[in-house]
């Protein structure tokens, strides 16, 4: 443990009543909050031990699940406290026992079993020794978090200690830190940034070997990051001018972070529904804006076109960019990266110029290069480089480029082998193997294993893998396009031969054949393309089928599995034709190669690649020499950064290469090599030079440290109330202002004394908990019973339920028409059934803006759909609440004039008893019977129940003199016009 953490336990340890800390990403948290509970529980124990009380257990919630493994190893290996884990599922027996254990138990729980736990007493306030929040930056007044510390805080002094490493989270908003800490009954607020004196001291005392390689960006990535940047400022231009958002938020730095979306959708939210589609659209774009600039740099050229052509296709309508000058430029030049359109003599198919320019032929070589020349021209010759001539068949050169940085890693693995090889550079021979390992940290797990298969394998051939199945899946979307769309009949297509396609039918008609449009040019080529793999797939596999012998060979022994059946490339193709002989001599060869590959695990984020794992070479020159470069690499181990699992102090890597610079992994990286001054460490940082990497990882820092500096001034400035710490809490705040009806009452009835009345309850289902409305309700004074309803999710009385609907939920309940069936039960049991729909106090209080609502009746409106509901239950009532405060008002006036609701009748309303009869359900009643006595003439609704009670059936009504239906009825004239109506002859057709 270093000593800078010590230091923050120990500031920890000197308020009774907890505190707020705020760390740096990356710096260990859970250390912190490890050895926090060994300190209590050392304080614990010793009080206990010396007479003086002590005692209980440790509540840990809002623990991410990376965050909770690392406490509980660190708990674990300690051997001091015993670590469990409370969920749902958990009996309720089960977690009582838990609960009175004893000292020497940390549980990690969620929000929505602790609470229900604490108001149904199967956990006491007497029996926890403390609280740790390890999300502090989510906690508010109305989250789970803050309503967990009120119910602890009610009886005792409770120590809560509060975490977060998001400091730029606890700026957001309007004194976020200040209303986190009142919210938690919190009096101290403990900073601990990068720049904090004995942090950088600690840090700084031994650093790793720090080497910053920039990698150059090929010409098409720039021009593809240039134009992005340019439709961002773009739309950043045009969200301006709304003159609704805040301008000093709306800059390129910040829009390369997620957070950017939570800032203006902050702003946003309330005036939603007043804004146009276009500034709607605006905010959509700068998202799918910022995904492309990141995904520029995180994914190959093939995959990065797929990507774009899925939103050519999802977004394309409505997209704002999409319609932009920039935007063209992006999908030419993504497609430069992979395949152009050529002519027969090697000259390019130009869409920039009418003239085509001369081009060589790309080999692989140059295509890691990129173009070095890009066709710009005036926009007079626009027109004619949309048409080509249509007497020339075209040609598709695959261009096929790869990342830059795939070359620099797999030289500075090569760098890296030759110097353990030489035994003077990190690792020497007779050290322990595992320090030898290299660590390769990237941003999720797909770039892990594309990582793993360009080092084992060729680039060429993982290019021209993805190449193929891109080829194969536009194949494939034609043809479920063609068997929608009915084909005119004319000239049969074209045929494929050896890659090329006809643009005419045939030579005569070619004179007067109309120009062909590019895209068309483009579609046809691919297409071709793609039946030219296809045929060679369906060759290989039947040429594998005519040869069972040589797939049913298995002599070679060991964990290695069968290697999946790879698409032919063109080139293998041509061998094929050229070397058929050879062919089925190779049979052993092909049990060889299936056997290279070592089983891996689906379900992990991390892989590994080694010699012993490298897969069989192929059979071109190329693809040896790729393979034995792979052999005498070092051992690899792939880290995805999105897993959030600590792997440093697992692994201890002497080597790690940062393929993806991350902050937080820095920062990581630093605390382990301080911890570790000993163990050499060298770490490569691989940088695209001059590009939105550089950038946003700058300004990650950047951000972070201006949070920091805005903390510690607000720390300055902060005024802490004196019952902040929870002394004067209460159910109902003592400065809660008395009813109106109170202050209007009558000073002559008992001398204006305030009647002794009982105390509000709402009974509250169980799967409720996961809103903020039951702690919204105990802030108003309201008790909150749990139970786990049939029907309903709130019992206010007797006679209403209510059932609570979100906006999000409400339409999926009206999709799946869960909302239907729901209304039904509560109608069935319950006189005044209630449909609460909720809108969140941060959004505007509409369903859709004006510019939405058509002229027309839409069925599939939510509009609609209510009003039908609406007609279907006559007798709901739909309650309309702007924000949860607005609901428990809402509730606190629908309980003035009611009786409280009884527990264990509302939880056996729905439920069968042993003979299968659900009480008080109208199904037991003859309801047919029912509703056409309630349509007789002369019967209303106050008096058809007299008249049920009365008879017991339709037959004896009918019986009935005069005078008995008067006093049933109440009503002489309306018991002479039902007598009259069932005493009425019916008429008859026949005379």
């Amino acid at each position: 443990m270093l000593p800078f953490e010590e230091q923050a336990v120990a500031d920890l340890l000197e308020d009774p009543n907890g505190g707020l800390v705020v760390v740096s990403s990356g710096l260990p948290l859970a250390s912190l909050a490890a050895t926090l509970l060994l300190h209590l529980h050392h304080q614990s124990t010793s009080s206990s031990s010396s007479g003086g009380g002590g005692g209980g257990c440790f509540l840990i919630l809002s623990a991410p699940d990376a965050l909770k493994d690392q406490i509980r190893r660190r708990l674990v290996e300690s051997q001091l406290l015993q670590v469990h884990d409370v969920a749902s599922d958990v009996p309720a027996a089960h977690r009582r026992a838990l609960y009175s254990s004893g000292e020497g138990v940390a549980l990690f729980l969620t929000p929505r079993v602790l609470a229900a736990d604490l108001l149904t007493a199967h956990l006491l306030p007497s029996r926890v020794q403390a609280l740790l929040l390890l999300a502090a930056h989510r906690s508010s007044d109305t989250s789970a978090d803050a309503f967990i510390a009120r119910l602890l805080r009610q009886h005792r002094l409770l120590p809560v200690y509060a975490f977060s490493d998001r400091p730029h989270a606890m700026v957001a908003g309007f004194a976020k830190a200040e209303r986190t800490m009142k919210s938690l009954y919190i009096r101290r607020l403990h900073l601990w940034p990068r720049f904090h004196v004995l942090a950088a001291a600690d840090l700084e005392r031994s650093p790793p070997e720090v080497i910053d390689v920039r990698v150059p960006m090929t010409h098409p990535m720039v021009g593809i990051q240039a134009a992005i940047l340019d439709a961002m400022d773009a739309c950043l231009k045009e969200l301006r001018r709304t003159y609704k958002v805040d301008v000093e938020d709306l800059t390129i730095d910040k829009g390369l972070f997620k957070s950017f979306d939570e800032i203006v959708r902050r702003q946003l939210d309330p005036i939603w529904h007043t804004l146009g589609k276009k500034t709607k659209q605006l905010v959509a774009d700068l998202r799918t804006l910022r995904k492309l600039l990141d995904y520029l740099g995180r994914y190959d050229a093939v995959t990065y076109l797929k990507y774009l052509d899925t939103l050519r296709v999802s977004e394309g309508v409505r997209s704002v960019w999409m319609l932009a000058e920039s935007s063209h430029k992006i999908f030419e030049l993504a497609k430069r990266r992979v395949y152009q359109i050529v002519r027969p003599d090697g000259t390019r198919v130009s869409i920039a110029k009418g003239t085509p320019t001369k081009k060589r032929k790309v080999t692989p070589s140059s295509s890691k290069k990129g173009k070095e020349t890009e066709n710009e021209d005036s926009a007079a010759n626009k027109d004619d480089a949309q048409k080509v001539n249509a007497e020339a068949s075209f040609l598709l050169e695959e261009v096929l480029e790869e990342a830059p940085k795939w070359k620099v890693l797999r030289e500075l693995l090569q760098e890296i082998a030759e110097e353990q090889r030489k035994g003077d550079g990190v690792v020497h021979e007779d050290e322990n193997n595992e320090c030898g390992i290299v660590l390769v940290a990237c941003k999720d797990e797909r770039s892990c294993l594309q990582l793993q298969e360009c080092i084992s394998r060729s680039p060429q051939q993982v290019m021209r893998e993805e190449w193929e199945k891109y080829l194969l899946g536009k194949a494939e979307l034609f043809g479920l396009h063609k068997k929608k769309k009915k084909r005119s009949q004319q000239p049969k297509g074209f045929g494929v031969l050896d890659g090329e396609f006809p643009t005419g039918s045939n030579e005569n008609e070619n004179e007067n054949a109309g120009p062909v449009s590019i895209s068309k040019l483009e579609t046809n080529a691919l297409l071709a393309a793609a039946s030219g793999i296809s045929s060679l797939t369906k060759e290989a596999d039947a040429k594998e089928d005519s040869v069972p012998s040589c797939g049913k060979k298995g002599s070679v022994k060991g964990k290695g599995k069968r290697v999946p059946k790879k698409t032919l490339t063109k080139r293998q193709a041509s061998k094929r034709k050229n070397k058929s002989t050879t062919e089925n001599d190779n049979c052993q060869g092909t049990d060889v190669e299936s056997s290279g590959k070592t089983d891996e695990q689906s379900d992990i984020n991390v892989s590994k690649v080694s010699a012993e794992d490298a897969p069989a070479p192929a059979s071109t020159s190329d693809n040896v020499e790729d393979f034995i470069d792979a052999k005498m690499l070092p051992p690899v181990q792939f880290y995805a950064l999105d897993s959030d699992q600590h792997v440093l102090d697992i692994w201890k890597p002497s080597v790690i290469i940062v393929y993806h610079p991350d902050m937080t992994f820095v920062r990581e990286i630093e605390v382990y090599k301080a911890e570790n001054p000993s163990q050499k460490l060298r770490v490569y940082f691989l940088f695209y030079e001059e590009s939105s990497e550089v950038q946003k990882f700058e300004s990650s820092i950047r951000r972070e440290n201006e949070a920091f500096e805005s903390l510690i001034r607000q720390k300055s400035l902060m005024m802490i109330p004196v019952d902040q710490s929870g002394r004067c809490i209460g159910p109902t705040p003592a400065n809660e202002p008395e009813p109106l009806l109170s202050q209007n009452s009558l000073t002559r009835k008992a001398g204006g004394r305030k009647p002794t009345g009982k105390d509000m309850q709402v009974i509250v289902d169980m799967r409720e908990f996961m809103s903020s409305l039951p702690n919204v309700l105990h802030q108003k004074g309201i008790r909150i019973i749990p139970v786990t309803l049939e029907v309903g999710d709130y019992v206010l009385s007797p006679l209403i339920c209510v059932e609570r609907k979100s906006i999000a939920d409400l339409y999926q309940s009206f999709a799946s028409g869960r909302l239907y069936n729901q209304v039904e039960t509560m109608i069935r049991y319950y006189k005044i059934p209630v449909l609460l729909i909720e809108f969140s106090q941060d959004k505007s209080f509409s369903f859709q803006s004006a510019s939405e609502v058509g002229d027309d009746v839409s069925p599939t409106n939510i509009i609609s759909k209510l009003s039908l509901l609406v007609l279907h239950f006559p007798r709901l009532r739909i309650v309309w609440s702007r924000s949860l405060h607005a609901t428990a008002d809402i509730f606190m006036s629908l309980k003035s004039n009611q009786d409280e609701p009884d527990e264990n009748k509302a939880m056996r309303v729905g439920v069968p008893s042993e003979d299968g009869v659900v009480e008080d359900d109208v199904r037991n009643y003859n309801t047919s019977a029912i509703e056409f006595l309630r349509r007789l003439p002369g019967v209303t609704d106050s008096n058809y129940r007299a008249i049920m009670d009365g008879c017991n059936s339709l037959a004896e009504l009918a019986l009935l003199p005069v005078e008995r239906l008067v006093e049933l009825m109440g009503s002489q004239k309306g018991a002479r016009t039902l007598k009259e109506f069932l005493d009425a002859k019916c008429p008859s057709m026949i005379s």
